[in-house]
């Protein structure tokens, strides 16, 4: 789930039990979403076995559950909602994967001093919740040793209006919380400035996955 810029936003009312239940209840019956399923399989094609992960606002915990299932060593989520963080470690008990995972309530951008690297960052549908992009992609990017995963929305005119119409709802509703839809190439930029090459990319009507790899990495 999304981590804030500042202290304005409530995020575990705006993600809150509800939510987190009925994304919970719907994973349980059909597995990730569509756009996660396309970052795990990018992921997976790569080879997860014996890695660790580090999943940023990783919400119900699908990723971690996924990738550990496939052979990933342990897993740490950082996410920025207690309702999503309870849902993350019910779910890791009821699979018998409590053990390798570690959920951390807390910003990433404001922990990144103190968080170890992993094999594997992943970011699904984070970064469009963050306004500053280059701080977010930046730290988390400098954390991964081989593999970089994201989920973002498709940099389009119409992802833009719908954005703009939102946050127009927001500001009305006085919510601090806004969408941001970040350009492409600077994301692109940034990550391939750290020592990446995209190994995949997919794009759908409204979200992109894209998987890197470290260049020289095992």
């Amino acid at each position: 789930m999304p981590h804030p810029s500042c202290c304005h936003v409530d995020y575990d009312a705006l993600f809150d039990d509800r939510d987190a239940r009925r994304e919970l209840a719907a994973y349980r019956r059909s597995g990730p979403a569509r756009h996660t399923k396309r970052l795990l399989a990018a992921l997976i094609a790569e080879d997860v076995r014996g890695l660790t992960v580090l999943d940023i606002g990783g919400g119900i915990g699908a990723i971690q559950h996924e990738l550990l299932t496939a052979g990933a060593a342990t897993s740490v989520d950082i996410d920025f909602s207690r309702p999503y963080l309870a849902a993350a470690r019910l779910e890791a008990e009821r699979r018998g994967l409590a053990d390798r995972e570690v959920h951390r309530y807390g910003n990433f951008v404001e922990l990144a001093a103190e968080a170890e690297p992993a094999d594997i960052v992943t970011l699904d549908r984070v970064i469009c919740c963050y306004p500053d992009m280059p701080a977010l992609v930046t730290g988390s990017v400098g954390h991964a040793r081989r593999l970089y995963g994201l989920v973002f929305p498709v940099d389009r005119w119409w992802i833009r209006i719908g954005a703009t119409a939102a946050n127009a709802v927001l500001r009305v509703m006085r919510q601090g919380f806004r969408i941001h839809v970040h350009r492409t190439a600077e994301v692109d930029a940034i990550v391939r400035a750290h020592g990446f090459a995209r190994r995949a990319h997919e794009r759908g009507l409204v979200w992109q996955s894209v998987v890197y790899r470290r260049i020289g990495a095992g």
